[in-house]
């Protein structure tokens, strides 16, 4: 495994979910420069720094010893991933706080560090929230691959915080830093909502959310097969987004006991908000987890998923493999997992092999919805 070496701390990191014979390393060259350029600018005794979107913790790890750190970010994979790389590298976590993003991170900051995430309007807001929470003289500097880093980064930065000089590539990363100045108290463009017809709803939408402005595809091609007739049984809406799976199927199974699960917390907490809009104060479990890690074997009745075909820039399938085993042993004999896919990931071959049977319950030219049901 390889170890990231700074002038900071030399660390042993992992990435999580972790799986077998990882090809890919839990850091890459934008953290490495943003830790050198942290080092040439020098950083003062006391300084406080809050690192946003830092994936599997390097660089708030690769600090934690040096100054008073906060990471913040969107993902819960990404705060298991930092809780787990400071036990890993013998760390303390106690003096590490993770400020969630659907909350505020308070300074004042001396220092941020910004991993330029995949989501440009994340990155909007959370630039919006730093409003009121640098300190005189702060610095912040995104970095980024340059594959992965759009102009409208820059834009952003330039908008939100001040003149922005871009760094000269190493080894394929940029920095962005920006130089802030007084501006007025921004608004704040999101959350942002939609109608949709069927059923009749009214949706909010955080930053980070995927398909913000408009019902997905996948999603919209399975809502008009999701069951009813289930009386009290214990439904799942795993990967929940703004939720409109969990609470489609709650309104058309009114004694049903759901749980949705995410792992953004911003879609959680649009989840949680759209719920109480569509069904009041309803009983819900809505809940930012690890997929279904954390639920009791064989509690379920039905799962329904729209699985994510990536994890932050990554594309694949590594993830959908794993929530639907996670489906797997949370359902109960007899209990089924209902899905939406791409025709082209071959989720039915995965299916088969993990439940013994897939049947393909409808199509459309780019998607397949199929149902696979746990064996007795």
């Amino acid at each position: 495994m390889p170890i990231l070496n700074s002038h900071f701390a030399s660390l042993d990191l992992v990435r999580h979910p972790e799986q077998p014979n990882e090809p890919l390393q839990a850091f890459d060259a934008a953290d490495e420069y943003l830790l050198d350029h942290l080092h040439q600018q020098g950083l003062a005794s006391g300084s406080r720094i809050l690192i946003l979107n830092d994936s599997f913790g390097a660089l708030a790890c690769s600090l934690a010893a040096h100054a008073r750190v906060c990471s913040s970010g969107d993902s819960h994979l990404a705060r298991l991933a930092l809780e787990k790389n400071l036990a890993r590298n013998s760390l303390p976590a106690d003096g590490l706080p993770f400020i969630e993003a659907s909350e505020v991170a308070k300074g004042p900051f001396d220092h941020v560090l910004i991993r330029v995430p995949k989501t440009l309007a994340l990155l909007e807001e959370q630039l919006i929230r730093l409003h009121g929470h640098l300190a005189p003289g702060a610095q912040v500097v995104a970095g980024a691959m340059i594959k992965h880093l759009p102009r409208a980064a820059g834009d952003l930065l330039e908008r939100y915080i001040g003149p922005v000089q871009a760094s000269l590539a190493v080894k394929k990363a940029r920095l962005l830093t920006a130089t802030p100045e007084s501006k007025p108290e921004p608004h704040s463009p999101y959350p942002s909502r939609y109608r949709i017809e069927q059923p009749s709803l009214e949706l909010l939408n955080h930053a980070n959310l995927f398909c913000r402005e408009g019902l997905d595809i996948g999603t919209r091609a399975l809502l008009p097969h999701l069951p009813t007739g289930l009386g009290e049984q214990r439904v799942a809406d795993l990967g929940c987004g703004n939720g409109i799976l969990g609470i489609a199927c709650a309104l058309a199974n009114p004694q049903a006991r759901l749980t949705l699960v995410d792992e953004s917390y911003m879609a959680v907490q649009s989840a949680r908000q759209n719920w109480q809009a569509a069904l009041g104060e309803r009983p819900v479990e809505i809940r930012a987890d690890d997929g279904l890690a954390q639920q009791p074997a064989g509690s379920l009745d039905r799962v329904l998923c729209n699985p994510p075909f990536h994890q932050q820039q990554v594309v694949g399938d590594f993830l959908a493999w794993r929530m639907f085993q996670q489906a797997h042993k949370a359902l109960a004999a007899g209990g089924e997992l209902l899905l939406v896919g791409n025709r082209h990931l071959g989720y039915h071959l995965k299916l088969k092999r993990l439940f013994g049977n897939c049947r393909q319950v409808a199509a459309t030219p780019k998607f397949v919805i199929l149902a696979a049901r746990k064996q007795p």
